[in-house]
């Protein structure tokens, strides 16, 4: 892994890295937060729903607002703007207490985090084109690694007195320095020899049909992600009777980050990763929804938490020798999938915990990784025509 361009250091997939992680760190402080800004604000559950719901919608318009404009500037400037726009949004939540403007607030986030996430990707990509693939796996289990760390970080600091606003304050910092960085180091080619290599696929084109059938996977995946994460605290505080609950929602994230870097070290085997992993999300959720012992619920975060973390960067390995030279328009057509299946499936596990309780409601939610199988047969079945 070169580390040195034009006798400087290279920094960008260091800052392009902390981006994703602080991304993460947002995702999972706030799924973490949702139980204490529940009670701040005096939501049921349902209610709930709709609160993550509105961040994750913004990150499904996103891409479709900026995908070619993201493509069509320097990856650099693109970031800039998203990162002070973030930093607005975070600061400007320490200091409202009105609901109304919070969720304005989230919508925001929500969108500039959307877009720093694809177009980190996508640059990701352009200056790294020999070992973009592998790269772009280590920087998924970026992303699992910030949303592990924070609700530990959410749980420590509520203990000690700080308010859920805490995690905006961090948030901010956090925007504030890779601003810095990415001004600093720029987001030219890193390496020379142009093209991506893969799994089947039509290297230089881009091809929507196979594109779109992996954003129906990731819709699907981050529906589930979304639906389970969110709601995992409320499972163990108002259904298993247990405080365990962050601690589970950090175990979730935390065994996807060896997943995501054995995905990075055997790109190879994409596909078959990817199959494997789908289907050991529903019959992990099968014993799961079963369960009322909060131990075994929470051992079983760790196959949950495997298979999960492997599908993100097995997508995005199968991505690459469809995108062409849109690898922003590649990735912000995933994370637009991924923004319908938050807004959907998150709305829709309030909606059905409500009504049948959330154990069933997670179940419902693995039944739809039968259209995932299927679209990714067809995606591997093209690749090797």
């Amino acid at each position: 892994m070169s580390t040195e361009t034009g006798g400087k250091k290279d920094w960008l997939w260091i800052v392009l890295f902390l981006i994703v992680f602080i991304n993460g760190f947002e995702a999972g402080g706030y799924q973490a937060s949702l139980w204490s800004i529940g009670k701040n604000y005096d939501l049921t559950v349902t209610s709930m729903g709709l609160f993550a719901a509105m961040e994750l919608f913004a990150t499904m318009l996103a891409p479709i607002l900026l995908g070619r404009w993201a493509d069509s500037v320097e990856k650099a400037k693109s970031i800039s703007l998203m990162l002070g726009l973030q930093f607005l949004g975070a600061a400007t939540i320490l200091f409202t207490s009105a609901d109304r403007l919070f969720l304005i607030c989230i919508f925001f986030l929500g969108l500039t985090t959307s877009a720093l996430q694809f177009i980190a990707i996508a640059a990701l990509a352009d200056a790294y084109p020999v070992s973009g693939a592998r790269r772009i796996a280590y920087m998924t289990s970026m992303y699992a690694t910030g949303a592990l760390i924070a609700p530990l970080v959410v749980d420590l600091y509520l203990r000690h007195g700080f308010g859920w606003r805490t995690l905006f304050g961090l948030l901010a910092v956090g925007s504030a320095i890779c601003l810095a960085g990415i001004l600093s180091s720029g987001s030219k080619p890193r390496e020379t020899v142009a093209g991506q290599t893969g799994e089947g696929g039509s290297e230089g084109r881009f091809v929507v049909s196979a594109i779109l059938l992996l954003g129906v996977i990731m819709c699907i995946y981050v529906g589930f992600e979304n639906g389970f994460a969110f709601f995992v605290d409320t499972l163990f505080t108002d259904v298993l009777k247990s405080s365990a609950g962050k601690f589970a929602l950090s175990l979730f994230w935390a065994v996807m980050i060896p997943s995501r870097i054995l995905v990075g070290h055997f790109t190879r085997y994409a596909s078959r990763i990817l199959i494997a992993s789908i289907l050991m999300i529903p019959a992990t959720m099968l014993v799961l929804s079963a369960s009322t012992d909060p131990v075994a619920v929470t051992l079983l975060c760790v196959p949950l938490g495997f298979a999960s973390g492997a599908i993100y960067p097995s997508v995005l390995t199968l991505m690459l020798p469809y995108a062409g030279k849109n690898t922003a328009t590649a990735t912000g057509i995933i994370t637009a999938a991924t923004g319908i299946g938050g807004v959907v499936f998150t709305a829709m596990t309030g909606f059905l915990a409500d009504r049948f309780g959330l154990q069933t409601a997670m179940l419902v939610l693995v039944s739809f990784f039968i259209i995932s199988l299927l679209s990714a047969l067809r995606v591997i079945r093209r690749g090797k025509a």
